[in-house]
């Protein structure tokens, strides 16, 4: 029972210092695409020990389970891992930890099916709004121009993703900002930040109570934000994106006191506006490495004692 142990601790200490390292890390803000990377990274860890420790303890546990997941294993390997009956607390540990799998796949299927459900109740209101034009493709990539007395501009993703502007937007924003709140949109869709986001809140919303889960739905929130702002200054220039910003939140109140869902919009502006100096290309590759390594750390402390064996 050592192993799935090591792991239960592993998981453990990677989900309680990890989010505060990165809490405490200035470098996220400068490369949030890196930072999204890394959080990924780190909940694929926390996963991977909690799904490997259940495994092992499931063998443990159980000698039908031990016999499957061995079975072609040369000889010595299963003594490697000294996998013995261990009481009561292998088998409870292993139910507790499928019953945790279970709930998360669960939770997140139910994320998917609402997120769908309710963009295909959006692409319905807004077929509605706007008819598709004599020759278009239903299929296709359509930019819809909706009345609308509030600066705004979403994309809405799907089999036949819409990139919505209200009147009001063309109105308010003024020369290549409307180009630069498309392109930070577009943004959003080339990355597939809505699964990321879908992700985030269906771990968080599954185990409201770990830390670890929390903060990445929050930072996944905050981080994605961040990668699209950069993607449109890289076409437009930071100050076009920030002017973008203002022109379409300074009628919601952001910029005052008391938190609003848009409270991160006066941090990005002043962001984009101080313009702080992207990270090396070396410290990039390092960190993005490094990342890589920590769901390789499970694994190594899983396999190593077969591997040993065999040597």
């Amino acid at each position: 029972m050592m192993v799935p142990a090591v792991l239960l601790l592993l998981g453990l200490l990677t989900a309680v210092l990890a989010p505060r390292l990165l809490a405490r890390a200035d470098w996220p803000e400068r490369e949030p695409v890196v930072a999204l990377w890394v959080w990924q990274c780190v909940v694929a860890a926390v996963l991977l020990c909690l799904g490997l420790s259940m495994v092992l303890s499931a063998a443990a546990a159980w000698q039908a389970v031990r016999g499957r997941l061995f079975a072609s294993a040369p000889h010595g390997v299963v003594e490697a891992y000294a996998l013995n009956p261990g009481g009561p607390w292998a088998a409870v540990t292993a139910l507790l930890l499928a019953g945790g799998a279970v709930w998360t796949a669960t939770v997140l299927t139910g994320e998917v099916l609402r997120a769908r459900a309710r963009r295909r109740a959006r692409h319905s209101e807004l077929l509605l709004k706007a008819p598709l034009l004599p020759g278009e493709d239903p299929d296709g990539v359509r930019l819809v121009l909706l009345e609308g007395d509030r600066p705004d501009a979403w994309w809405l993703p799907g089999a036949a993703p819409q990139l919505v502007v209200t009147t009001a937007a063309l109105r308010r924003l003024k020369g290549r900002q409307l180009d630069a709140v498309l392109a930070h949109e577009q943004g959003h869709a080339a990355a597939r930040h809505d699964w990321l986001l879908h992700c985030s809140r269906a771990l968080s919303g599954a185990f409201p109570q770990v830390p670890v889960f929390a903060a990445f739905r929050d930072g996944m929130h905050h981080l994605v934000e961040l990668a699209a702002d950069d993607v449109a200054s890289r076409r437009f220039g930071r100050l076009t994106v920030a002017l973008a910003l203002v022109g379409l939140n300074e009628d919601r109140g952001v910029f005052g006191p008391g938190g609003t869902p848009e409270a991160d919009v006066p941090q990005r502006v002043r962001r984009l506006l101080a313009a702080a100096p992207r990270l090396t290309a070396g410290r990039r590759l390092g960190l993005t490495a490094t990342a890589a390594l920590v769901p390789a750390v499970p694994l190594l402390v899983a396999f190593v004692p077969g591997l040993s064996a065999l040597t």
